[in-house]
C-alpha cells in the first residue's frame, strides 16, 4: 500500500479539468434567489456526486416545496473525526441577459469560468466535490468521515438550507467545516461580522407644502431617527486580541484584494441606509416615510448592545421600528488547528502564505460557528459577483479544490498517522 505521504501528494494534485467539468453543468442549471428554487440543481448535484465520488452516500433534504438541500458522505478506513464541506446552491438572478457579453449559463474564455454562480458559488461547489473525489480515492489512509452539504436559502440569509441541515441531519455537523464561498485564495477567512437589518416607519400629518404649520413631516421625523441609528458607528468595540492582531496582520494582503479601509470596517460598527421612501409630491407634507438599514457588527460588539442603543435612541414621536434579521458576529480561533491547517495547505499549494483574516460579508459559515463548529471560508475571488459577466479564475478554482482536499486530508489523517 502506498504511504500516507504518497497518498497526500495524490490528494493535493491538480485536477483542474474535473473542476471545470463539474462547474459548467451546475452553472447551466438555473437556481436564482429569488425565487430560490434549488430542486433542479440539487438533483443535478446529487447525480454528479454519485457519478464522480465512489462510495458516496447521498441524501436529499427538502427545506420547502422549492428549496432542496443535498448531503453526501464518504467514510474512511475506520472511526475518527468528521470534516464537512459546505456550499450554497442558490445564486443571484441573472438580471438582463442582453447586458452580458458572455453566456450567463456558463462558458470558458481566456482562463476564466464565466456564468451566473461561477464565483458565488457553483465554482466553489465544484472545487469541494473534486476534493471529495480526491479523498475517496485515498480513503484507506484516513479515518472518520468527509461530508459535503449543499444548501439553498443562502442568498436571502434564510433558515431552510444549512440551518435546517444542522438541525435535522446528525452528520451535517463535524469537527471542522470548510466553505468555498467567494473570497480569495490569498485569504483564509476565520470569522465574519454579525448583522442586524431593521425597518423604520415614521408617521406624520399630511398638509399642503405651503402650509407646513398645519402638518407634521414624516420624512423630518425619519431623518432624526436615521441620525440616531448612525450614532451606532461610534459604539466601543471590545475585540479579543487574537482577532485584532489577525486583522492588522492581514491588512497588507487583504486590503490589496478587497480595498483600502477593509481593516477599519472589520473593526467597527457600520451602518448602511439601504432604502428610503416617503411622500408623493414636492408640495405636499408627507404623512408617512420608511427606511431599511443594514447594521454590521464586528467581533467585540454584541447584538444586544446595538438593540439596547436602538431602543433608547428610537423612542421618538411617530417612530416605529422592527428587526428583520439579527445575527451575532462569530469567529473561529485564528490560531486554532483548522485555520492553521488551511493556511498551511494554501501556502504549500500556492508557494506563498495567505493572509488569515475576518470576512466582511455574511455567509452560511455563521450557522456552523453558532453551533460551535470551527469553520474557515476559503474560495475564489469573485469578479462581477451579482452583475453581468460574473467569473472566477480557473487557476483559483483549482487552488481552492486542492487546498480543500489537503486541509481535510491533514485533519483526518492525524489520528491514523499516530498509530502507524
Amino acid at each position: 500500500m502506498p504511504s500516507v505521504e504518497t497518498a497526500r501528494k495524490s490528494v493535493a494534485r491538480d485536477r483542474v479539468n474535473q473542476v471545470i467539468d463539474l462547474a459548467l453543468p451546475l452553472i447551466a442549471t438555473p437556481s436564482p434567489n429569488p425565487e430560490g428554487d434549488t430542486r433542479a440543481v440539487a438533483a443535478l448535484a446529487a447525480d454528479l456526486i454519485r457519478t464522480h465520488v465512489p462510495g458516496a452516500e447521498i441524501e436529499l433534504h427538502p427545506g420547502s416545496s422549492q428549496i432542496v438541500n443535498v448531503v453526501a458522505r464518504i467514510h474512511g478506513v475506520g472511526p475518527g473525526r468528521r470534516v464537512v464541506f459546505n456550499g450554497h446552491l442558490d445564486t443571484y438572478p441573472v438580471g438582463r441577459p442582453e447586458q452580458w457579453s458572455v453566456n450567463p449559463a456558463g462558458e470558458i474564455q481566456a482562463g476564466r469560468l464565466y456564468g451566473r454562480g461561477a464565483a458565488d458559488m457553483k465554482g466553489g461547489i465544484a472545487a469541494s466535490i473534486v476534493a471529495m473525489v480526491a479523498l475517496a480515492e485515498q480513503r484507506a489512509h484516513w479515518s472518520g468521515e468527509a461530508v459535503l452539504t449543499l444548501a439553498g436559502d443562502e442568498e436571502t440569509m434564510g433558515p431552510l438550507g444549512t440551518k435546517l441541515l444542522l438541525d435535522q441531519v446528525p452528520h451535517a455537523t463535524g469537527a471542522a467545516t470548510i466553505i468555498g464561498d467567494a473570497g480569495s485564495p490569498m485569504v483564509a477567512r476565520f470569522g465574519e461580522k454579525g448583522f442586524i437589518w431593521i425597518e423604520i416607519s415614521a408617521e406624520g400629518k399630511a398638509a399642503h407644502g405651503a402650509h407646513v404649520h398645519l402638518g407634521m413631516n414624516a420624512l423630518d421625523r425619519l431623518r432624526t431617527a436615521l441620525d440616531r441609528v448612525s450614532e451606532l458607528r461610534h459604539l466601543p468595540v471590545h475585540m479579543p486580541d487574537q482577532v485584532s492582531r489577525a486583522i492588522a496582520g492581514a491588512k497588507s494582503i487583504s486590503e490589496a484584494l478587497c480595498g483600502s479601509g477593509e481593516a477599519d470596517v472589520l473593526s467597527s460598527v457600520t451602518v448602511n441606509i439601504g432604502t428610503v421612501s416617503g411622500g408623493t409630491s414636492p408640495n405636499l407634507v408627507p404623512s408617512s416615510a420608511h427606511a431599511a438599514i443594514d447594521i454590521r457588527l464586528p467581533v467585540g460588539v454584541t447584538a444586544e448592545a446595538v438593540l439596547a442603543h436602538l431602543r433608547r435612541s428610537l423612542d421618538l414621536p411617530g417612530i416605529e421600528w422592527r428587526v428583520l434579521r439579527c445575527f451575532e458576529p462569530g469567529h473561529t480561533d485564528p490560531n486554532g488547528e483548522l485555520v492553521r491547517c488551511c493556511a498551511g495547505a494554501a501556502a504549500e499549494v500556492m508557494g506563498t502564505a495567505p493572509a488569515v483574516n475576518m470576512r466582511v460579508g455574511g455567509s452560511d459559515s455563521r450557522w456552523f460557528r453558532m453551533a460551535g463548529i470551527p469553520t474557515v471560508v476559503y474560495g475564489p475571488t469573485p469578479y462581477n459577483m451579482g452583475a453581468p459577466d460574473e467569473y472566477a479564475e480557473i487557476l483559483e478554482l483549482c487552488i481552492v479544490s486542492r487546498v480543500h482536499a489537503l486541509t481535510a486530508f491533514d485533519l483526518l489523517t492525524r489520528e491514523v498517522s499516530a498509530h502507524e
